[in-house]
């Protein structure tokens, strides 16, 4: 239930779906097992379980919900080897050449007729809106898992504008900056992890990790014109993360004192904890994006 990672994106209008509007909305697109010829399945699964029942949870104006990704293993050697062996089958038996187009058309027979044997592999994507603050919040790293589940979100509902957010102030130059200048905001403290870019398409990346992030070691980089493309650091003693320049919020882990404020309630009470405990990570969710957002010069208009 405690998101690993954040990527966050502005709604440009506001979003007007009751909770139980929104989860009639998402029953058009439940999770549902790959067929034997499927290589992905997707759909919307209970937040806070089976037993809830409900597509959407709502608490204090943030709606969760939770997409479900199946996935057909079919590794890409087998595929290859498989085709390689018809392709030389049929140029042997047929004396002619196998061009790309039938190439591409036989790796596709090949892949449907591999697929009802493949394993599967499962994995869950939580995501919440804040409706009074006008975010969607994304527990995935990946850009094109977050498109997936965004553009499946918007199947079901129809229109959802969002957009990146866009700040003022350059990422990984606010970023360099801190390290260069060895001052951080009052609220971060500096982590042990740090990747070092030099600036252009081609230009050289240095990973740091278990360093002294004010060591002469950075500082060499910074001083031969690297800026930073991601940070490790501490906010406000509740959370660790890699912040990105991309905004997005890295391997996140709360704090022990956060995580266990609802230990109060009974482990058998399964909803209520996980609703207890979703109301304390969007909070400090909430929170860290408005203090990220700040670090680099407020939002663009």
């Amino acid at each position: 239930m405690w998101f690993k990672n954040i990527r966050a994106y502005r709604l440009t209008s506001p979003f007007d779906l009751s909770p139980e509007a929104l989860g009639e909305k998402l029953t058009a697109r439940p999770f549902l097992p790959c067929a034997k010829s499927q290589a992905v399945a997707m759909g919307w699964e209970p937040p806070l379980g089976e037993e809830s029942g409900e597509l959407v949870h709502a608490a204090a104006g943030r709606l969760l919900i939770k997409l479900k990704r199946e996935e057909k293993l079919l590794p890409s050697t087998v595929v290859r080897e498989l085709l390689e062996e018809k392709v030389a089958e049929i140029e042997s038996g047929q004396a002619r050449k196998v061009y790309r187009k039938e190439r591409l058309s036989l790796k596709d027979e090949i892949i449907q007729d591999c697929l009802p044997r493949a394993f599967s592999r499962s994995t869950h994507i939580h995501a919440y809106i804040d409706v009074r603050e006008n975010w969607m919040f994304i527990d995935s790293a990946s850009a094109s898992r977050s498109e997936e589940l965004l553009n499946l979100f918007r199947e079901c509902v129809g229109s959802f504008p969002v957009i990146l957010p866009q700040v003022n102030h350059a990422p990984a130059a606010v970023m360099t900056a801190w390290l260069a200048n060895r001052s951080l905001p009052d609220d971060f403290e500096l982590g042990q992890e740090v990747e070092l870019r030099e600036p252009g398409e081609e230009g050289g990346v240095v990973r740091c990790r278990g360093v002294d992030l004010l060591s002469e070691e950075v500082e060499t980089h910074l001083n031969a014109g690297k800026q930073v493309a991601r940070l490790a650091l501490e906010w406000d003693e509740r959370v660790q993360l890699v912040l990105a320049e991309d905004l997005c919020l890295r391997r996140l882990k709360f704090a022990e004192e956060l995580m266990k404020e609802n230990e109060d309630i009974p482990e058998a009470d399964t909803a209520a904890r996980l609703d207890a405990d979703f109301a304390l990570l969007a909070d400090a969710i909430t929170g860290m994006q408005g203090r990220v957002v700040t670090l680099f010069g407020g939002e663009v208009e």
